[in-house]
């Protein structure tokens, strides 16, 4: 049995798959397409008309690739596999031109049947021969128009209905009634202008909105233009130009002024300022010296640098971009999933209302003619075409608009959401602060040296992640161990007079070099023990330290915790051997952040694993007037749902491992991109720059994203509602009904196009 558990159940295999469709034309496409596949044993799939995209996850071993394509391809529709971009832009072009070539033979048959229904409009009576009207018109239905047939029966044959169900039975009724009065010689008009004026005009509309859902593309196709094509590699001492899509790990290359580096990787030699703009949205450039990483795309701007390849090809920091506001764009939002459905019911509830218009107009005496006409303009005024792009074609915009902004935005959803934070449960460490704490005190008791408490607290934090830990080994790393104090001339320490005692010179004179521990045990949250040179050492928070016997300079303690500083205590068989402060600083953004993020409405809480005192020095100093201290890693997820009452949508912004429960629980989460990669990847938005302001320009973006989505649906449901009755009631010619309907699915796509425009608060 494949894949088994110990259980004795197999699980499931399941891989995604993302595939290009063609042939959809409107939101009901788009529904009928993802409601066929969904029917498919173990496959869950996600259709957008925006980017003509099929998001798939299946079972291999119930249906094949190949299986998925066939099915698609029963749904009326056709797909492959996505192809590079420039093979897909290519085809796509290729498509725009056949589409346009097709507008202008159907414009130029059109052309003469539309002047004479002009001309009839000024008072001028000039009729073409009937059989000439015939002759223009039916190339126009039955090739240029094809397309509505064999779509409207490919939706009908799978039990749905969309848009060229609507313009198949407008445009034929147009057509056969003509066709009919023509060969029966009846006393009745002719329309064979508004059938093939309204093909005309439906393919106009199709032709503006494939370039302006280009146009909505842009920022990613922009983000893969930036991809560098050749690199300068070194290779056995010898200097050679290679595709960077050939380069390997580990591979020497250098990078010179006004280049683009070719792929990620670490400074060897070298230093310069690195234009990092595309991939964090930071128009400031950023220094690079030896032992700094440096990323694929970003500019070299002033002098030569050698570096050494770290992940290249589709591990780049900017392939991982690309992934992501392509899964973005290809996600559904819930708002679009109520529109969807709404599309799926509109076109049978239309054709019933333009049966009932015919059936009235009928009754009422107006004859055949006229009432067949007024049903006609029903059914062309209806197309939901603008009603199926509201919303995708504004999350395409967005979605790249925040990745030039150095937001990535995992899902639709996560941008939905973040429109309707109230609370804002913000981490400490690494999200307000630097998240790069700083010794600033060692205050050892008498008879201790500094360098000899710095010395022992150092050993001891080796077997250690926390970021104390790593800060007091990189501040004893940076100093001259080698010129250690005398212990005997020491100063009189800040701890003296407060009951310590003394503990005699740890370190002598000229010794360097961190010792061995064993028997470590941490404690998340609080501290470690461990044994050094057969003896039982402490290192942890005064807490801690209380709880483990050991008496502690209370009042010095405070004083530094007051400050704003983390205290960090040292002991040697719970005696106390002296005390160190650790200060992260805040970020330079987060007190405007948190004042920004206060004038939005949301509040804000600060999440802290410090004291009291320490917490509050903190959360006073970034403008935080709520905040929870002393807060294990383990309770951060349940603090997150402690906020979740009624109605109200909480976010988590965080960097680190222990953050990923919490940024899990949120409704919508933030991680740095500073932080870990388990917290990235639990977080619903990653913040490129790693400053709490773009998490406002999140929820900036977010707000006008809704407004932009509502506003699109407002205009396709105003066209359909105040357009049925017009048409209805005999007030609107088919072909002012298909120029109506040409241009709402416009108007739609151009709105959407306005959030390019949205700029940072920076």
């Amino acid at each position: 049995m494949k894949n088994s558990s110990k259980s004795g159940f197999s699980k499931p295999r399941q891989q995604t798959t993302t595939l290009q469709v063609t042939g959809m034309h409107c939101g009901s496409c788009s529904a009928r397409l993802e409601k066929v596949l969904n029917q498919l044993p173990g496959v869950a799939a996600s259709v957008s008309i925006a980017t003509e995209k099929a998001n798939i996850a299946y079972n291999p071993d119930t249906i094949s690739l190949a299986g998925l394509i066939v099915a698609i391809q029963g749904a009326g529709f056709d797909a492959h596999p996505l192809r590079d971009f420039a093979a897909e832009k290519q085809a796509r072009a290729s498509a725009l031109r056949q589409e346009q070539r097709q507008f202008i033979i159907s414009a130029l048959l059109t052309a003469p049947l539309l002047l004479e229904m002009l001309l009839m409009f000024t008072g001028q009576h000039f009729m073409l021969p009937g059989w000439l009207q015939f002759l223009l018109a039916t190339p126009v239905q039955f090739w240029i128009g094809w397309r509505f047939y064999s779509g409207a029966w490919s939706s009908l044959k799978n039990g749905g209905a969309n848009m060229d169900v609507l313009v198949a039975l407008g445009t034929s009724a147009a057509y056969l009634m003509s066709c009919a009065v023509l060969l029966f010689n009846l006393d009745q008009p002719i329309y064979f202008e508004a059938s093939a004026t309204l093909i005309t005009l439906v393919l106009l509309g199709k032709l503006l909105e494939a370039r302006a859902k280009g146009r909505a593309s842009s920022a990613l196709e922009a983000l893969i233009n930036l991809q560098p094509r050749l690199a300068h590699v070194e290779r056995e001492g010898v200097m050679q130009d290679i595709e960077a899509e050939q380069m390997q790990a580990d591979d020497v290359f250098w990078v010179r002024p006004g280049e683009s580096v070719p792929v990620d990787g670490v400074v060897l030699t070298g230093s310069s300022s690195v234009d990092e703009a595309m991939l964090t949205g930071e128009s400031l450039p950023q220094e690079k010296q030896p032992d700094d990483k440096v990323y694929a795309a970003t500019i070299n701007q002033h002098s030569l640098l050698k570096c050494r390849a770290l992940a290249v090809g589709s591990h780049t920091q900017l392939a991982a971009i690309i992934r992501l506001v392509e899964q973005a764009q290809g996600s559904k939002a819930e708002i679009q999933k109520l529109a969807d459905r709404i599309s799926a019911l509109f076109v049978p509830a239309v054709v019933s209302i333009a049966l009932l218009t015919f059936v009235v107009w009928w009754m009422m005496g107006s004859g055949f003619s006229a009432a067949l006409i007024n049903a006609v303009a029903v059914l062309v005024i209806s197309c939901p075409c603008a009603l199926g792009l509201a919303t995708p074609t504004a999350l395409v915009v967005a979605t790249g608009r925040a990745a030039q902004a150095g937001i990535l935005i995992k899902d639709a959803n996560a941008l939905e959401r973040a429109h309707q934070l109230s609370v804002l449960v913000v981490d400490k460490t690494g999200t307000l602060t630097e998240g790069r704490p700083v010794v600033t005190d060692i205050l050892p008791v008498s008879g201790v040296s500094e360098v000899g408490l710095l010395k022992i607290a150092a050993s001891l934090a080796q077997g250690s992640t926390h970021p104390l830990s790593r800060s007091l080994i990189e501040f004893f790393n940076n100093q001259e161990v080698a010129k250690a104090d005398s212990s005997a001339n020491a100063a009189p320490s800040p701890l003296q007079g407060e009951g310590l005692g003394g503990d005699g010179c740890i370190l002598a004179r000229g010794q360097s070099g961190l010792k061995q521990t064993s028997n470590l045990r941490e404690i998340p949250g609080f501290g470690l023990r461990a044994e050094m040179e057969g003896r039982d050492y402490l290192l942890g928070s005064p807490t801690f330290s209380r709880q483990q016997g050991v008496t502690i300079a209370e009042q010095a303690i405070l004083r530094l915790q007051q400050q704003g500083k983390t205290v960090i205590v040292i002991a040697r068989a719970n005696a106390l051997l002296g005390c160190i402060a650790i200060a992260d600083q805040l970020r330079p953004g987060s007190r405007a952040a948190v004042a920004k993020l206060t004038d939005l409405g949301i509040r804000v809480v600060m999440l802290s694993g410090d004291n009291q005192a320490t917490a509050e020095a903190i959360a006073r100093q970034a403008g935080i007037t709520e905040f929870r201290a002393e807060v294990l890693p383990q309770d951060k997820a349940a603090q997150v749902e402690s906020f979740k009452i009624g109605d109200v949508m909480v976010g988590m912004a965080g960097d680190g491992i222990n953050d990923a429960p919490a940024l899990a629980a949120a409704d919508v989460s933030f991680a740095m991109k500073s932080g870990s990669d388990i917290a990235i990847e639990a977080a619903d938005i990653t913040l490129m720059q790693s400053d709490l302001l773009s998490v406002v320009d999140a929820v900036s973006l977010s707000r006008a994203t809704l407004r932009k989505i509502r506003q699109n649906l407002f205009f396709a449901f105003a066209y359909n509602v105040l357009g049925i009755p017009l048409a209805a009631a005999g007030m609107l010619n088919p072909v002012i009904a298909g120029a109506a309907m040409a241009l709402s699915s416009v108007t739609v796509v151009s709105n959407a196009l306005l959030l390019k425009r949205w700029k940072t608060i920076r």
